[in-house]
């Protein structure tokens, strides 16, 4: 099967309608609804276009997910410039479809600065060449239960990821709320300092609430459940190269009231942390 990714770069390069309003298309990748790192990547591409590049860097976004949005439907991208600073310029991102705001996001830029420096440490785990990838886990599932693996299970995939821990959907048992997974593109990729940070934001959505499941003995393969992101922030701390693994290492410190809290830092395989995410989500089961 062919890869996915250039697709996905594809989806993430919008269509000027002005200088602050964008058109995006969609990449399916199974979900029923548009998946949200996709919606959170777009809008980091929508809002880059109003700063002054090579001046500006982001360097943080929040956002909320406020209605599914519709694969069928061109997502539109409205950018209001909040403020030009001397150190920092802020951007409020509106996605719309049929004029109903899907998800609303604010995001920091700043300019290049020297300073203190520290980070955590990344977690002694396996490396990702010693792993097998989510493609290859499930199409062992998918010969099993007569299905079709698709989307990031799948070997078209436009990330590749390699899981630390093994995970079985239909049987998950009971585990700590921790994850570990590599990542890296599925293809050819010769971007920019501007598309990692892109490609960034579109992983971040990936893997944070499945590891809110794990002390629950449920998935949402064998449970009926609606998950979904509702709120979502991310901060951007160093530049990476994303032709290269990444780790991902997630955990889930709360649940309650229907819904999860997760945490997320994304290092580089030299062990720098690039990105610190968190996320609520909605774990709802349905009865």
């Amino acid at each position: 099967m062919k890869s996915l990714f250039p697709k996905l770069l594809d989806s993430l390069t919008l269509e000027k309608i002005d200088d602050c309003k964008f058109r995006a298309g969609n990449l399916y990748i199974g979900s029923p609804r548009i998946y949200g790192g996709q919606v959170l990547a777009q809008s980091v591409a929508a809002a880059h276009q109003t700063v002054e590049l090579g001046r500006f860097e982001l360097n943080s976004l929040h956002g909320y997910f406020l209605s599914p949005g519709n694969n069928d439907l061109d997502v539109i991208y409205e950018v209001e410039e909040i403020k030009d600073g001397r150190s920092f310029a802020t951007r409020r991102v509106l996605a719309k479809q049929n004029d109903r705001v899907i998800f609303l996001g604010a995001l920091s830029f700043h300019i290049q600065e020297k300073g203190l420096e520290h980070m955590a440490v990344m977690p002694n785990v396996a490396k990702p060449e010693s792993l097998t990838s989510f493609s290859d886990i499930f199409a062992q599932f998918a010969e099993k239960f007569n299905i079709k693996a698709r989307g990031f299970y799948s070997s078209e995939s436009p990330i590749v990821f390699h899981p630390v821990e093994h995970y079985d959907p239909f049987n998950p048992g009971i585990r700590p709320a921790r994850t570990h997974v590599w990542f890296k593109v599925n293809g050819n990729y010769e971007g920019d300092a501007l598309m990692d940070q892109v490609l960034l934001a579109y992983v971040s959505d990936f893997s944070l609430l499945i590891s809110s499941l794990l002390p629950h003995n449920v998935s949402f393969f064998n449970t009926p459940m609606i998950i979904a992101s509702l709120d979502h922030a991310m901060w951007f701390h160093r530049k990476s190269n994303f032709n290269d693994w990444h780790l991902y290492a997630v955990e889930s410190p709360n649940a309650g009231n229907a819904r999860a809290f997760c945490q997320g830092k994304i290092f580089n395989r030299e062990g720098k942390l690039v990105a610190s995410v968190t996320q609520e989500g909605l774990i709802r089961q349905i009865s």
